[in-house]
């Protein structure tokens, strides 16, 4: 080839590739403003924005500092918590166009396979770093290094996991965690100890000289007779909880070993204060830390900690959320002495609207995942069906806009095609496409009642076996329904049976709620209207839950068993706190039920059976061989000044969801046979495909 046309060629591909980055780099410029404000120019300057290099991509300071450093000295680097970008300033304005020139489209490569392609733009300033220290819950104490590393193996030594069961301790295998009990055990399933049943082992006497420790340092008066020995590994954590107050005395001693954690403390306004706890530190919870604040630490791999650099000086008993001198961390095994005294009379604390033993609402103990099919079959009755008879109207209220890309999905649909909506709800998206021919099913009577009134065609069905022929309709729709099933089998019976409906060459939509609430540097509307100071919904703008199709009706014989995740839990699930990033993949989600939320064309038979339900299950007793009480959570009033009568008009009910990972939703739909995933994608907090029929099923 001449000379001249290869150079020609090759000039001609960098401009190709000059002008993609181009592209790139203005369309993150735009994203940027868009949702941060963030502001940049095309003039030169010393400092730079670096999108793609922040904590939420889960790129760490000293992997992002390494690669700008390479490009001249740097000032400062200032990397905001979870956000997908970072902030630098150079020496030299030179150093900073050197970096803007060759680190524009770099690939970065992070820990655990991670990598990101970084964007650089020039702005005129940088935020200013905002170090101020959010107050500590009161009563809450952190005091670093208090064991030494000889006496952090010493107890490390002195528990034997070896064993998977043990009497003696009451060695138990939860989903999240092992844990181990010595003097009494704490039982999960009504959250107390049973205190005339001590246990035959003690505390170690590996403990005693840190306890002798901590009573002469003045942390507690009570010399504790019962410890909880949790060990988690990479990637576990524990439910927001508060340590049940007619249980222990006030102070709660929580030392934390083998490696580094950050632990989160929630106040009942909706205030979380994030807190590192180093390896080898103790926690002091008194007062009200220990009586009000919930605390609990989030499952994942990584956390944002304090930056070890000696440049900066990030306290540990600041409210990490507050930092700015962050990065991350791998989690490793970290093993918490937890150290308690049993009270032997009742609590008498200042804060009676959480304590049991003066007639605080006690909300029934949330269930654990299910072990089998009867035990989802009944999770689902209770926290799924039951539920959304019960907020009907209310619900329905709350789902009047259809959303744009099921009804393009809709609008595609030839006429004369047969249309089924498979968990239909109150029927919004059944008049979509008039031309084709709509036919709904909802496990909800009450939502059926609902379509009835509107004049569409809806029957009461559940998704595992519904009563329409094989290869009858052109197309299906199941639009929040599937993440309402309780176990894998589950979920993936309801895939099959909706493909069961297709003709050859029909198509299936499947919407299911995500777990991640934020894609692609982009919120999702669930997440945009949280309040901080409430832990309420605004339920029309949730995404689009409704009501779960099924009881426990007859599984194919050959079904796999449970997978693992249900075989060895006893593990309860967590009550989700609206408007926040999903902890966990199973949980409860609160529906708050509000009176004066009603269509105006609510019938008044409707609002009268939802008046019944509320007064009907606020009078239940708080037993377990009561299924209704374990649907409802008591009302977020105080019962001191408010009439039952009241209380009862403001019930909070609970939904089972499972929230899908990225990927989840489409290796369950590739486990069926004779369908294939046409398409996937995110869409405000859901996960989404579209299945096509194989013309030879």
């Amino acid at each position: 080839m001449d000379i001249n046309v290869e150079n020609n060629l090759k000039a001609c591909r960098r401009g190709k590739v000059d002008k993609k980055l181009l592209r790139k780099q203005i369309k993150s410029s735009h994203t940027l403003l868009k949702h941060e404000g963030i502001r940049t120019t095309s003039e030169p300057t010393k400092n730079l924005v670096v999108a793609n290099g922040g904590l939420g991509n889960g790129v760490s300071r000293e992997e992002l500092s390494a690669v700008l450093k390479e490009m001249g000295e740097v000032e400062t680097l200032l990397m905001p918590p979870h956000k997908p970008y970072a902030f630098v300033t150079y020496g030299s304005e030179e150093n900073a166009r050197k970096a803007h020139n060759h680190l524009n489209g770099q690939i970065l490569q992070c820990r655990e396979e991670n990598t990101v392609t970084l964007y650089l733009s020039f702005v005129h300033s940088v935020p200013c770093e905002q170090q101020v220290c959010v107050t500590l819950p009161t009563g809450l104490v952190l005091v670093e290094d208090f064991v030494s590393p000889e006496e952090e193996a010493l107890l490390l030594a002195a528990i034997d996991w070896s064993s998977t069961s043990d009497d003696v301790t009451a060695q138990k295998a939860l989903k999240h965690r092992r844990v181990k009990h010595f003097g009494f055990e704490f039982r999960y399933d009504n959250n107390n100890v049973d205190k005339d049943k001590p246990l035959p082992v003690g505390i170690p006497e590996e403990c005693q000289p840190v306890l002798q420790r901590i009573m002469e340092s003045g942390h507690t008066k009570f010399m504790p007779d019962q410890l909880t020995v949790n060990q988690y590994e990479s990637g576990q954590g524990i439910p927001p909880h508060v340590d049940t107050h007619s249980a222990f005395e006030d102070t709660i001693l929580s030392l934390s070993l083998g490696t580094k954690t950050v632990m989160e403390f929630r106040h009942p306004d909706g205030r979380v204060v994030s807190v590192f706890l180093p390896a080898r530190s103790l926690l002091v919870m008194q007062g009200e830390s220990r009586y009000l604040w919930t605390h609990g630490i989030t499952p994942r791999k990584f956390d944002m900690v304090p930056t070890s650099d000696p440049q900066f000086s990030a306290p540990t008993t600041c409210d990490l959320g507050a930092l700015n001198q962050l990065t991350l961390s791998k989690r490793g095994t970290r093993t918490s002495f937890t150290f308690r005294k049993i009270r032997h009379e009742p609590c008498c604390c200042a804060f009676p609207s959480t304590c049991d033993s003066q007639g605080a609402p006690s909300p029934p103990s949330p269930p654990s995942l299910p072990r089998g099919h009867g035990d989802a079959a009944r999770l689902e009755e209770e926290y799924v069906h039951r539920v959304y008879d019960a907020i009907a109207p209310h619900f329905s209220s709350t789902r009047h806009s259809p959303w744009p890309r099921v009804c393009h999905f809709l609008a595609w649909l030839m006429p004369g095609n047969i249309l089924a909506d498979v968990g239909c709800g109150n029927g919004k998206y059944l008049g979509v496409n008039p031309e084709v021919i709509s036919v709904g099913c909802d496990r909800s009577s009450a939502l059926v009642q609902i379509c009835a009134e509107r004049g569409f065609q809806a029957f009461v069905s559940d998704a595992l076996c519904v009563p329409l022929r094989t290869a009858s309709c052109d197309a299906c729709i199941s639009i929040a329904v599937i993440h309402h099933f309780s176990t894998p089998e589950r979920r993936l019976a309801a895939v099959k049976e909706l493909v069961r409906l297709l003709k050859p060459g029909g198509h299936a939509l499947i919407y299911v709620w995500a777990f991640e609430q934020e894609f692609k540097q982009q919120k999702s509307k669930y997440l945009k209207n949280h309040n901080p100071r409430s832990n309420t919904a605004k339920d029309d703008t949730e995404p689009d839950g409704k009501s779960s199709a099924c009881t426990g009706s007859n599984l194919e014989d050959n079904m796999k068993s449970a997978s693992d995740d249900y075989k060895v839990t006893n593990d309860k699930l967590s009550v989700h706190i609206n408007r926040t990033a999903f902890n966990s993949r199973d949980l409860l989600v609160p529906w708050h039920l509000k009176e004066g939320k009603r269509r105006e064309g609510d019938s008044r038979e409707a609002r009268a059976d939802i008046d019944n339900a509320m007064c009907q299950i606020a009078s239940k007793d708080s037993c377990p061989d009561k299924p209704e009480s374990s649907i409802r959570s008591h009302c977020n009033v105080d019962s001191q000044h408010k009439s039952e009568r009241q209380s009862c008009r403001v019930p909070v009910f609970h939904r089972y969801y499972h929230v899908f990972q990225q990927g989840e939703l489409e290796q369950l739909c590739m486990q069926v046979e004779g369908v294939k995933v046409q398409s996937s994608y995110h869409d405000q907090g859901n996960w989404c495909v579209i299945l096509e029929k194989d013309f030879g099923s």
